[in-house]
């Protein structure tokens, strides 16, 4: 089972998703070693998540696709010698997302909805929001909590921040398509995945367009 085509989320930026189960383990030395440390299902996703991000960076990027994956001490993956090449990978339930962006800061995020929604978890991610979710079905509801997660987490990977950032704390309204936090931009792909999926990157200056790889 194939991963699907990469989805271009603005100019220079490409998204990514596949099945764990379907997506081939990255084979790479290095990639190995870090699984092996692992355990078995957290090994599986890991491994899926970076043989995805190197199929990408094969298309976008392939003079970079086996190059060593590093993390910095908050987590957030960068390729060694080329901090300059944004890189993202997320995993939610059977699913990996990975994303791709030459000369810009990059977080992307996929989750899956919960099976119940609290009232008090959908208002510490929606604050004054949290009213526009009254009505809705209990699983509409969860799905649009999850949206706005993926926003919300996106943005804080892209700044390097990640959970330590507070995420939570992003205004991003439910049912909003894109946004700005920061000086990040971020855009929630509805329409193009069946699972809530969104990315968020820096602005491209006019050198990082210049240097960008083909």
């Amino acid at each position: 089972m194939a991963h699907r085509a990469p989805v271009t989320v603005d100019d220079g930026v490409w998204v990514v998703t596949a099945a764990i189960a379907g997506q081939a383990p990255s084979a790479h030395p290095d990639d190995q070693r870090r699984a092996s440390a692992l355990p078995e299902r957290r090994a599986r996703e890991f491994l899926a998540g970076r043989g995805l991000l190197r199929g990408l960076l094969a298309t976008v990027c392939p003079t970079l696709a086996d190059a060593t994956i590093a993390a910095d001490a908050l987590g957030k993956p960068w390729l060694t010698g080329r901090p300059d090449i944004g890189i993202s990978v997320s995993h939610s339930g059977c699913q990996v997302a990975a994303a791709v962006a030459p000369g810009r800061a990059l977080g992307v995020d996929l989750q899956h909805p919960a099976a119940s929604l609290t009232p008090g978890f959908a208002r510490r991610l929606l604050h004054g929001h949290a009213a526009r979710l009254d009505g809705l079905p209990p699983a509409r509801a969860a799905e649009e909590v999850a949206w706005v997660w993926t926003a919300q987490e996106a943005c804080a990977k892209a700044s390097g921040e990640g959970i330590a950032g507070r995420p939570w704390e992003i205004d991003i309204p439910p049912g909003a398509r894109c946004g700005q936090w920061r000086g990040y931009r971020w855009v929630s792909l509805r329409g193009r995945s069946a699972t809530p999926l969104s990315c968020a990157f820096a602005p491209a200056t006019m050198d990082d367009i210049r240097r960008r790889i083909r």
